[in-house]
């Protein structure tokens, strides 16, 4: 009785997170495919949990981009991914995804891919007594975070891809649109790990050029927006989010206070451009989800040890500007096409097509 209830409440969270797998991956929508491939167990069947922090555009797009090459990957290796049954969002709830990971644990999944840092700790804290293999995605810093020992030789049972953010990149694109920037405002959850470092390094930049800092912070959607408010309050020339969920879930229900303001806000993510802020400076997520399923298809079918499997780092330098924006706030970003690997024009929408 006490399984079937905690199966129902996980059923419930699961209808999130399981529409954007299966359909995209061109095999069966089970997340399974067999082909002749040659490897020591074809055929065989493997359960892959996915477990998602939360539901946000950039998240959403390394999910699909997940189940889509795990279902590649199964065709091409003669083994069967299965990941449906064991695709879970936790709604950035942590008592749902303690019990999303314990259940994963008692179903005895051959491997966990947790997306973002918050579920990639508790994934690990899940793992620690029976060693399952966690290939972690968009974790921006896993050796700060206690995830692994070095990116080299992760050393545990913990390894996957890194979002890391080139902080200073997107310090040199906000003086590249305004020179004459005199006031940076800082907007982030300070409980989130991967929001930490960034931060620090953009305080660091800030002080050497003579640029003063207002720090907001808030962990729902109306903190955020109260400390949006209250950077406008202070009259910030930018205001830059480093790879934080908690923003990024709240950026549609703040970008036109930015924008009735003129102020450019800058996240470390496409997404936020996606959903309204100037401009979003990053990797791309639909390649980090792609290259997380290889690492994780590696391990299970090949046999590659996550303690010896380098956690992989993508290039960083994709900055996507939203048009709509940009016209709105009156400001230039012609001078980005030479600062970074690629520029992007996108215009405000929930999620990425």
């Amino acid at each position: 009785m006490k399984k079937k209830l905690l199966m129902a409440i996980i059923g419930m969270v699961a209808m999130f997170g399981i529409a954007g797998c299966g359909s995209d991956g061109g095999g069966t929508g089970s997340g399974s495919g067999v082909s002749s491939g040659k490897v020591s167990d074809a055929g065989r069947t493997y359960k892959v949990g996915i477990v998602q922090y939360v539901d946000d555009a950039s998240l959403n797009q390394i999910q699909k981009a997940i189940c889509k090459e795990l279902d590649a990957k199964g065709q091409e290796l003669g083994v069967n991914f299965n990941y449906s049954d064991y695709t879970f969002n936790g709604q950035a709830d942590q008592t749902t995804l303690n019990q999303i990971f314990a259940e994963l644990v008692a179903d005895k999944v051959d491997i966990i891919i947790p997306i973002a840092t918050p579920a990639a700790l508790l994934a690990q804290s899940a793992t620690e007594d029976n060693q399952i293999p966690v290939v972690f995605s968009a974790v921006s810093d896993p050796v700060a975070a206690g995830l692994v020992a070095s990116l080299d030789a992760p050393g545990s049972n913990v390894t996957g891809t890194s979002d890391a953010l080139d902080t200073d990149a997107v310090m040199e694109l906000i003086l590249a649109a305004n020179p004459d920037v005199k006031t940076l405002g800082l907007l982030y959850n300070n409980s989130e790990d991967s929001s930490k470092n960034p931060v620090e390094e953009a305080k660091k930049f800030a002080s050497e050029k003579g640029i003063k800092v207002v720090e907001k912070t808030g962990t729902t959607n109306d903190e955020i927006s109260l400390a949006t408010e209250a950077l406008i309050a202070a009259k910030a020339d930018a205001v830059f989010t480093p790879t934080d969920n908690t923003v990024m879930k709240a950026e549609l229900a703040i970008y036109e206070k930015f924008i009735d303001a003129k102020i450019p806000h800058y996240g470390g993510a496409d997404s936020f451009a996606l959903n309204g802020a100037f401009c979003g400076y990053g990797v791309n997520y639909e390649e980090l989800g792609t290259e997380t399923a290889d690492m994780a298809a590696d391990i299970l079918a090949n046999g590659a040890k996550p303690a010896e499997t380098a956690v992989k780092m993508l290039d960083n330098g994709i900055a996507t500007v939203n048009t709509e924006t940009a016209e709105a706030i009156g400001l230039g970003y012609s001078a980005f096409e030479g600062m970074c690997e690629k520029l992007v024009e996108t215009k405000t929408a929930e999620e990425f097509e």
